[in-house]
This record gives structure tokens, sequence and C-alpha cells, in this order.
């Protein structure tokens, strides 16, 4: 590893650890010829497959803009910080997994919707409505209706007996 002070070849690691998800190693390594100290770090470099938008432009993966979309349709929804990174890490391992070296941005929309619907339903209403660019209130309505899940039926609370024998009779 070259020193960044001095630019010599000759350094030595003094310390190495990991952190607590195990991928990332932290190197402190020290230069043999100006004894100046620094640290690198080793993460594993995966490539992500190119991003066909609709308009057929092709553009790198960017985990900053898929974050900023998801953020954006879940502001002001009780959805845990923690609960969005886990979503985040589970579309890009779907894209890491997929094994494709170019995937449209329709796929990515897809994955984005599904965590979302998993994740809070009017987030996911939010989203899905910017997405698919509706044209009609109807596909609105249809999207909603979607979501939506059968309410229980209420149950009719209990008369009280005529007899005396509730609580509350004197």
């Amino acid at each position: 590893m070259k020193c960044p002070f001095c630019g010599d070849l000759n350094t030595q690691v003094t310390d190495t650890r990991e952190n607590e998800e195990g991928d990332v190693v932290r190197r402190r390594r020290r230069c043999v010829c100006c004894d100046k100290r620094f640290t690198t770090y080793e993460r594993i470099d995966l490539k992500m497959p190119t991003i066909i938008k609709r308009n057929g432009a092709r553009v790198e993966f960017e985990h900053a803009k898929l974050e900023a979309s998801l953020r954006l349709a879940l502001r002001k929804r009780p959805v845990s910080p923690n609960d969005v990174v886990q979503a985040i890490e589970r579309i890009e391992r779907q894209l890491l997994s997929c094994g494709v070296p170019e995937i449209s941005s329709e796929r990515v929309g897809e994955w984005v919707m599904e965590e979302l619907k998993r994740l809070d339903k009017v987030a996911y209403v939010r989203f899905a409505s910017v997405y698919r660019n509706f044209a009609a209130v109807d596909e609105f309505s249809d999207l909603i209706r979607e979501v939506q899940q059968p309410r229980p039926r209420r149950r009719r609370a209990a008369k009280p007996t005529e007899t005396g024998n509730d609580l509350f009779s004197a």
C-alpha cells in the first residue's frame, strides 16, 4: 500500500479490525520510510447492474437516489429508519442477485413498490401514483381499492338485560 504522505510503497499493517456486520475491514498502517500512520478500509466491490431508463438512457445505479425515493414516499409516515434501511438492502440484494448487467428502471420501480406496500400502504399509494403517472382518477381509485383490506365486521353491542342482573343496575 502506497503511503499517502511520502509515496513510499513500504508500509506495515499495525492493526486489523472488522466492523460488526463483517463486510468492512479497517487496517491501521505505518509507513516504514516516514513513520506516519494512516487508515485504509477494505470493502467488497460488487458491480450493480446499469439502469435502463424509460427513455432508453443508461445510468449507473445510485444508492442515494433509491434511498431518497423511499424516504420521500415515507415522509411523515410511522416507519422506522431501520425498516427503510432493510428495504433498501433487500432491493439492492435483488439487483445483485438478478445476475444481469442491465435492468429496466420499471423493474426496480416494481421492487420499490413491493417494499413500500409491505412497509406502509399510504407511502405505496404515494409512490405508485407518481411512478405510474396516472392519467385518470379511476386509476388512482383502483390502486386504493387494491391496497385496502376488508374491514372486519363490527359486532353489535349486547343490550343490557332487563332483569336487573347487569353491573350498572341499581
